[in-house]
């Protein structure tokens, strides 16, 4: 987990905005199969939303867990959308990086 200035924030939520959800919390919540489905997700995308169908009161929490379960940042939380954010292990593979480094 790194620790993103606002700039960066609003960057990475720009950044964000076009994209779909890839991942939906339904009424199981978030359970391991999530977890790992999240992690194998991101380390593709780098960025990624997580949409809550379900939980809607316990989103934050929830988002909180899947931080740190997945060693991910929390960029934001916009409705009932997560933006998660995990830079790539290869600096080859890495998308975003020239923008927070500018941001």
């Amino acid at each position: 987990m790194i620790e993103l200035t606002s700039k960066q924030r609003k960057f990475l939520e720009k950044s964000a905005q076009p994209m779909s959800p890839l991942v939906l919390i339904g009424g199981a919540g978030v359970t391991e199969e999530q977890i790992k489905q999240i992690q194998a997700v991101i380390k593709i995308h780098e960025l990624i939303k997580v949409k809550f169908n379900e939980f809607k009161d316990e989103k934050k929490e929830l988002a909180r867990t899947i931080e740190e379960k997945t060693d991910s940042t929390l960029v934001r939380i916009i409705g009932n959308v997560a933006i998660f954010y995990k830079e790539a292990e290869k600096m080859a593979d890495r998308k975003f990086v020239k923008g927070l480094l500018k941001a």
